[in-house]
């Protein structure tokens, strides 16, 4: 064998040695110091917010703090901007992401997504004195969304969620402006002064949109149809594929058992977890 033969050899098996002393970094990590950090969002009741003592709660709080339990390590909440969350290329700062993420194939290049648990269906909210009876009437209005995420995707006709046997998503409300926010809640202020006011409409999760009137916000939802059901996954960084199968087997674990269930009828009212 040729001397570049050779140190071509050691170069692969050098990078061989490395990829296995990589595998599984995160588990055992996580394993042995019985810390898991989780990325997630502040402001997004009824998923994940800061109750009246400062506490994260929520359902993917609970759902976080169940798979750290599981893995035998405390759960600590980290609370990045949502491109951040979902930009991958995370260099350790998070363990995992609980934050209700959709698996879109522009993510899927810079995430990993070990499971479904949750699907959410999403709806048209509008001020509660609209005239709006279906969809087609907000055509050409203004729709409100919070930026960076499906809704906005949906909004835009742009949407390619990245899931098997999903029916493909029908766009039929053809939107004279798309008006974006920071977060999810800032819509429905804008919306709750009144009706066209600022916005005509919002598109969101139906359990946010109960949510919002649960606390009093004076909307309704356009009755008809789900504009669409996206399925909702937990997150992890590319690279290690140890850690996605073991994360991927405690929400699968957590589905069958029906804690799953438990924590979505807890949260929303519903039981969102089924396939």
């Amino acid at each position: 064998m040729s001397k570049r033969m050779l140190a071509f050899a050691s170069v692969a098996a050098l990078f061989a040695a490395t990829i296995a002393a990589q595998a599984g970094a995160t588990l055992d990590r996580v394993t042995s110091s019985g810390q898991l950090n989780v990325a997630t969002n502040s402001g997004w009741p009824p998923q994940s917010f800061l109750n009246d003592n400062n506490e994260m709660v929520g359902f993917d709080i609970d759902v976080a703090n169940e798979i750290g339990k599981r893995l035998g390590a405390k759960v600590t909440f980290s609370t990045p901007e949502w491109q951040v969350l979902t930009g991958g290329h995370w260099n350790g700062r998070f363990d995992l992401a609980v934050g209700s993420v959709t698996p879109t194939k522009a993510r899927a290049q810079v995430i990993d997504f070990p499971a479904i648990y949750y699907y959410s269906p999403y709806v048209f909210a509008v001020h509660k004195d609209s005239k709006a009876e279906s969809r087609a009437d907000l055509n050409g209005k203004v729709i409100g969304v919070e930026t960076g995420t499906t809704s906005e995707d949906y909004i835009r006709g742009q949407l390619q969620i990245d899931a098997p046997d999903l029916a493909p998503v029908q766009y039929d409300v053809k939107p004279g402006e798309v008006r974006t926010y920071a977060n999810s809640m800032l819509p429905f202020d804008d919306l709750r002064l009144g009706d066209g006011l600022r916005v005509d409409a919002v598109i969101a999760p139906e359990q946010t949109v109960l949510q919002a009137i649960k606390s009093n916000y004076p909307l309704k939802i356009v009755p008809g149809d789900y504009a669409f059901r996206e399925p909702l996954v937990v997150v992890a960084d590319k690279g290690d594929p140890e850690w996605t199968q073991k994360v991927g087997q405690i929400v699968e674990e957590m589905k069958k058992d029906g804690t799953l269930s438990t924590l979505t009828t807890k949260w929303y009212g519903k039981d969102y977890s089924k396939d």
